[in-house]
């Protein structure tokens, strides 16, 4: 009779497996999400219920930290660390650009009683402790964050449990050499709001590789912005909306040339020109928003708050790329300071 023999078996299971190869190799490339309490990473972390800074929040995980990688995409060897509640759709877009990306717990929960009095006599009593929530070293006599609870090694012990958790992932390659800490020449700081002061006072004291900063910085009584600074700032980006209120009280305009960057740079507006928007800094939308601030505030982060075109897709993804991928190296021109915009808000 005809068909295959005996001896045919092991030949026809070699070929089967020839044909799923493709198929395996496809599998194991994907996005890769992961979440994970940082007081189970690192046994020395704690809470500091003092400035409102907990594990459990009305019964519920509150220290719960994000991460994600597309294995898919082409790696840019870069991991941003978000400085603000997690942002799925933020993720999303970073991962789709070759970037690894991590959203941290850490001691920031001392804005609430301290954020809205009047600086200290150096005019940076809100940057000294910022700096000390980023660093976990005494900056401020205001708070006593131990280097477990800052934001950077919270980030190093998170990093270091991926890269054993998700080998796949490449997470290793954030870490220095003698893995004792992170290599933040890969890094790209970001975060919105009360974390992209965060992130932008950080990188004046640290050396990253770039700033993304959402409506934001503020500080606007305050000086550090204008401090000598670890990260020169051409690798400082920011995007806001021109109903948010940090236009209206100066604090996004003065920020932004005490961080130099109109060395770099008119205020471009999205909306109205396309990338690489003459290679500026300082992106502004003026989309519709409803004439809601508060939405104006939110808005230029990936979300529900984010304006869309009549069919339905967002409108400012290619300022979102613009702002994690533009070379550093092309600047636009320098700039005049704005004489509108004032300086001392202190008067």
């Amino acid at each position: 009779m005809g068909g295959a023999g005996l001896n045919d078996a092991p030949v026809m299971r070699l070929t089967c497996l020839f044909a799923l190869f493709p198929l395996l190799l496809h599998a194991e490339a994907q996005r890769f999400e992961f979440t994970a309490r940082a007081s189970e990473i690192d046994p020395r972390a704690k809470a500091h219920p003092e400035i409102e800074f907990v594990f459990d929040s009305k019964g519920k995980p509150a220290d719960i930290q994000h991460a994600s990688v597309d294995t898919r995409v082409k790696p840019q060897g870069k991991l941003v660390i978000w400085l603000m509640g997690h942002s799925a759709g933020l993720f999303e877009r970073v991962n789709s650009f070759g970037l690894h990306a991590i959203r941290v717990h850490y001691a920031n929960g001392w804005f609430g009683k301290f954020g809205n009095q009047s600086p200290g006599a150096d005019g940076q009593q809100n940057g000294h402790i910022r700096l000390e929530a980023a660093t976990g070293e005494d900056f401020s006599p205001l708070v006593e964050i131990p280097k477990p609870d800052g934001m950077m090694e919270r980030s190093f012990q998170f990093v270091k449990w991926l890269a054993n958790k998700n080998p796949e992932g490449k997470w290793k390659q954030f870490l220095t050499k003698d893995g004792k800490g992170l290599d933040w020449s890969k890094v790209i700081i970001s975060g919105s709001s009360h974390g992209s002061t965060t992130a932008a006072r950080f990188a004046k004291h640290q050396a990253v590789d770039r700033v993304v900063m959402f409506c934001g910085p503020r500080d606007q009584l305050e000086t550090w912005q204008s401090l000598p600074s670890a990260t020169p700032s051409n690798r400082f980006f920011g995007f806001s909306h021109v109903l948010d209120s940090g236009w209206s009280g100066d604090h996004y305009c003065r920020s932004w040339e005490l961080l130099g960057l109109n060395a770099h740079g008119p205020i471009v507006n999205v909306d109205q020109m396309t990338p690489p928007y003459e290679n500026t800094r300082r992106l502004i939308t003026d989309a519709d928003v409803k004439g809601d601030d508060k939405r104006a505030h939110s808005c230029v982060v990936p979300g529900g708050a984010s304006p869309k075109s009549a069919d339905g897709k967002f409108l400012h993804e290619a300022v979102w790329k613009y702002l994690f991928t533009q070379p550093v190296d092309q600047s636009g021109p320098a700039t005049a300071a704005d004489e509108d915009c004032e300086k001392d808000l202190q008067k």
